[in-house]
């Protein structure tokens, strides 16, 4: 080999190398922007809500460090197009929502939109992207957590907790309030305040586990069909025709002028109400 094709063969090898880490570097740019395709930060005062509602894809909330909200979002699909699904953010004065917004199908009777409280609307006729949500939490702000096919997890949280889906499981741990739904999952609770006006929690398919703190004072009534119904709290029942080991009305403490009730309710699954810091069985 000559001189000049040893410095002809140096200088492909180069390239190639060269070539070979700017597609490294691009890949990782691309893997990390398909990861995150959505973020957003920002701050509620304490006593206000962050309302988070998607409709294909699991919802992850935790504590965050400080008094900043973190929301971030990863969009995901087999056939359909991730970018034909939006993810609004409305600021208000009683807090923040952020929805995923699909598009409205074309003979949708109303818009896909994203609006506080309980008048959302999100109709995904056959689109299958799903949109899987990671939240921060301050302390003191209220999370109200929803989707349709996903599991909810929010654990760890000092604030009052809302959170629901149909197709999946709830879980939730907080040192405030908390209600929790779905129709086809199980539901497991910790709550570490109990000074609630009403509490509900329901399911269909899945059992009811519920962790309260010992000075629980409030009425009870739990109904399953096919399963068993355990309590760590003495109970005070509200005459025979109104107990069964799968129906039970009555009273946990004294309940004396609180004006509490303690609502559980499944179909297929068993309830268990156990008191906060027991040991588990």
């Amino acid at each position: 080999m000559t001189t000049v094709q040893a410095v002809r063969a140096v200088t492909a090898v180069r390239a190639v190398a060269i070539g070979a880490i700017i597609t490294a570097l691009t890949a990782g740019t691309a893997s990390t922007a398909a990861a995150q395709d959505f973020s957003w930060k920002g701050r509620v005062a304490s006593g206000k809500r962050l309302e988070v509602k998607g409709v294909n894809g699991d919802i992850q909330a935790s504590l965050a460090a400080g008094h900043e909200i973190e929301v971030t979002a990863r969009k995901h699909s087999r056939r359909s197009d991730p970018d034909e699904v939006e993810i609004r953010v409305v600021e208000h004065e009683d807090g923040v929502t952020i929805c995923a917004v699909y598009p409205t199908p074309r003979r949708a009777r109303r818009e896909n939109n994203c609006e506080p409280g309980d008048h959302w609307h999100s109709s995904t006729e056959n689109n299958d992207v799903a949109v899987d949500f990671t939240v921060k939490v301050p302390a003191g702000v209220i999370a109200s957590v929803q989707t349709v096919n996903g599991e909810v997890e929010a654990e760890g949280l000092k604030g009052d907790v809302e959170a629901s889906t149909v197709n999946g499981s709830v879980t939730v741990s907080t040192s405030g309030l908390a209600e929790a739904s779905t129709v086809n999952g199980s539901i497991n609770v910790s709550m570490g305040r109990a000074d609630f006006h009403d509490a509900e929690f329901s399911t269909v398919n899945g059992g009811i586990t519920l962790e309260m703190p010992a000075d629980l004072s409030a009425e009870i009534r739990a109904e399953t069909l096919n399963g068993d119904i355990e309590s760590d709290f003495p109970m005070t029942i509200e005459g025979r025709r109104r107990y069964s080991p799968r129906r039970i009305v009555g009273t946990i403490g004294t309940n004396q002028g609180s004006g509490r009730t303690l609502y559980l309710k499944t179909v297929n699954g068993s309830l268990r109400l156990r008191k906060l810091g027991a040991a588990a069985r």
